[in-house]
């Protein structure tokens, strides 16, 4: 049961390997379970541990970028620090972003986490931010980059830093809980019920 007392409301996919910021998993991840929806790591092996940049946080990789199915996700989490960069590099991870931006539900990434995004070749035209250092990357490959707090755009929701990650992470809540009031579902894969005679 989810910390809001609620029943579990879906799964949110969370790309990951180590070497991401330790508050840009942590903070994000907390909130969306105190919310109620359940958070599963995606990484290139089920079972590896994996350690942020500063070894403050660790965490499991629950399934493999082989067995993760788009379909199963109500949303998208993409952590910085040097996780992305390194994710970016195996072509799995990129075809997953693409395949998970075509549904049009949200995708949020913070820091270096639009890297992804970039190596996808998905932010030509998009409004967006990011961390300084990669805002000239994207602007390069035709975003529209801002410097805000939290930038929302069409599906992709985007912050720059740690300082943004408690507005990043109640803006995710918000569009989550948006998408769930318009299809009237709590997760792409739960069964509705039939009809009333």
């Amino acid at each position: 049961m989810g910390g809001n007392g609620s029943k579990p409301r879906g799964r949110v996919a969370c790309l990951l390997t180590s070497g991401f910021e330790d508050s840009e998993f942590r903070i994000p991840t907390n909130r969306l379970r105190q919310a109620g929806y359940q958070v599963e790591v995606i990484g290139t092996q089920a079972g590896d541990k994996l350690v942020g940049e500063k070894g403050k946080e660790t965490a499991q990789v629950d399934l493999s970028i082989d067995d993760a199915e788009v379909d199963d996700y109500m949303a998208l989490l993409i952590p910085g620090g040097y996780s992305p960069d390194k994710l970016r590099a195996d072509d799995r991870f990129v075809q997953f972003v693409k395949a998970f931006d075509a549904t049009g539900r949200p995708l949020a990434a913070v820091c270096h986490g639009p890297q992804l995004l970039l190596t996808a070749e998905l932010t030509r035209g998009r409004r967006l931010t990011a961390w300084k250092t990669i805002q000239g990357d994207l602007r390069q490959a035709g975003a529209r980059v801002v410097d805000e707090q939290v930038v929302v755009d069409g599906n992709w929701i985007t912050s720059r830093k740690p300082d943004d990650l408690e507005a990043f992470s109640a803006k995710l809540i918000e569009e989550l809980g948006e998408m769930e009031e318009l299809s009237g579902v709590q997760s792409p894969n739960e069964q509705a019920l039939p009809p009333l005679a």
